[in-house]
């Protein structure tokens, strides 16, 4: 039994000429006001209206990209345009892949789009028009525009193409995805399969899901059936607003099983506004490297309840180094935005403006502290991670148990066994005892243990004596800051 896998709703490759339906019967020059009748959370009689009412701004886009050379599989195999494990990517070697005789070739594929101003800004989903060569929107009447690309932004998969027509489309406003329930009717309206357009409905099933895409995934999560096609096409509510980007489903097959993605609007709407402006977007940094606080850490920090991101690492020439931020600290707010999820946090420092002086809210030490710090503009680079260290051991090494974990001071030699590099401080984890304290709660061998809290540990010894106060102190848990591939992470440990 194949393994469900997440894949981008992508394009789909362009087998046929199709035709390009119209969604509404009547394209309309400019969307008008909802009726009343379709406003509201009561269940609908009918989605005709709604359909009506959107569908002539809902367009459908083909592109077209040259292929250098289709002679072997092992080419075409880092070309096509589906992810790993898509039903789709034998049929395109098969048929792109052999007997092409050197000769360059071209794909077509198809996706979905939305209009959001009458002069001819669409938006879309960038792996949608990502290596074309050429950009076609075909309208809801099958008028065909070429366009070209006013921006992208690969981060969130968004982007925004510029058509000119003879005259002024029909729009779509943009909704607040912020005030979607879970719930809520919406409806999904695209070009799945490349049949024209076409529209399904369902309802919100989830909020703020973390499908692993990118540092800012916030997706809503809909039942309203998504498939190949659906890319870059609007998730409207009932009173016609766009609240989503549909951009991902979850599927075995390829197919819609009822778990698609959107990108929510309050994200999408930022980032094409700056795309609009200046055809790329910036954003915000302050060089933290953060996790979540789980009960364990919050009730290890003294914390009320499990909440903010806690502070791993420090980048010592980022603007929080500035702002003498510390591992171990916990954003409570940034800018006066609470900060509930860690993984709020990066969208709302991306969204600050570079230079932008703010105030955060920070959990130090048991109390409440405050640092203002000057934001800094985000650039391409990523740190290099430090060797990993291997855990194999030649030689007899003298260690001491603490929690189930094998505890070893860090000589020259093992500092050159593990692979460490010459500024690494702290205590090896030599092994971990199955079911310990330490394995139960993620301790791994090759793990370098640097602080309890926010105390520095540099022998075994010191960090049994800080665990044997912590109990007479009668704390539950005790914050371990290791050092692992070369990040830093916290982990809470029982007591």
């Amino acid at each position: 039994m194949s393994a469900a896998i997440l894949t981008r709703c992508l394009p789909v490759l362009a087998l046929l000429a199709l035709p390009h339906s119209a969604v509404a019967e009547t394209a309309q020059k400019h969307v008008e006001a909802p009726p009343a009748h379709i406003k509201g959370r009561a269940l609908p009689d009918s989605f005709a209206e709604l359909a009506r009412q959107v569908g002539p701004a809902v367009v459908n886009i083909s592109t077209t990209q040259t292929l250098p050379d289709t002679t072997g599989e092992k080419e075409t195999g880092d070309l096509t345009p589906f992810p790993p494990g898509s039903p789709f990517n034998d049929f395109f070697r098969d048929y792109f892949g052999r007997g092409g005789g050197g000769q360059p070739s071209q794909v077509q594929s198809l996706g979905s789009g939305f209009v959001i101003d009458p002069s001819g800004l669409i938006v879309t989903n960038n792996h949608v028009i990502a290596g074309a060569d050429e950009i076609n929107v075909i309208l809801s009447d099958d008028t065909s525009l070429k366009a070209q690309v006013a921006g992208r932004d690969p981060v969130t998969d968004l982007a925004l193409l510029r058509v000119t027509p003879k005259s002024p489309l029909p729009t779509i406003a943009w909704g607040d995805s912020n005030r979607a329930e879970v719930g809520d009717w919406v409806v999904a309206v695209g070009n799945p399969f490349g049949l024209g357009g076409s529209v399904t409905a369902g309802i919100v099933s989830a909020r703020a899901r973390d499908i692993h895409a990118g540092p800012y995934d916030d997706f809503l999560q809909t039942d309203a059936p998504i498939n190949r096609g659906n890319s870059g096409g609007p998730l409207v509510n009932l009173s016609g607003e766009v609240i989503g980007i549909n951009t991902a489903i979850f599927s075995p097959t390829g197919g819609s099983i009822g778990i698609g993605f959107a990108i929510p609007s309050t994200l999408a709407r930022s980032v094409i506004e700056q795309l609009r402006i200046s055809g790329k977007v910036e954003r915000g940094w302050i060089g933290v490297h953060i996790q979540p606080v789980t009960p364990d850490i919050a009730d290890s920090l003294g914390l009320d309840r499990p909440r903010g991101a806690l502070v791993t690492d420090v980048d010592p020439n980022g603007p929080a180094a500035k702002a003498k931020l510390m591992p171990g600290d916990v954003i409570l707010s940034f800018d006066n935005k609470p900060i509930e999820r860690s993984r709020l946090l990066p969208r709302v420092v991306a969204d600050s403006q570079a230079n932008h002086i703010v105030r955060l809210a920070l959990w130090r030490d048991g109390r409440d502290v405050t640092a203002d710090i000057k934001v800094g503009a985000l650039g391409q680079e990523q740190p290099a991670a430090s060797p990993q260290p291997t855990g194999q051991q030649q030689k007899e090494i003298p260690t001491l148990d603490v929690l189930g974990m094998a505890l070893a001071k860090i000589t020259p030699d093992l500092r050159r066994d593990l692979e460490l590099s010459e500024t690494s401080e702290g205590v090896a984890v030599i092994d971990v005892q199955e079911n310990s304290v330490g394995a139960k709660h993620g301790v791994l061998a090759g793990d370098i243990i640097t602080a309890l809290g926010r105390e520095a540990v540099a022998t075994p010894e010191q960090i049994a004596e800080r665990i044997t106060a912590a109990r007479k102190t009668g704390r539950k848990s005790i914050l371990l800051h290791i050092e692992r591939d070369g990040e830093s992470q916290f982990l809470a440990l029982p007591l």
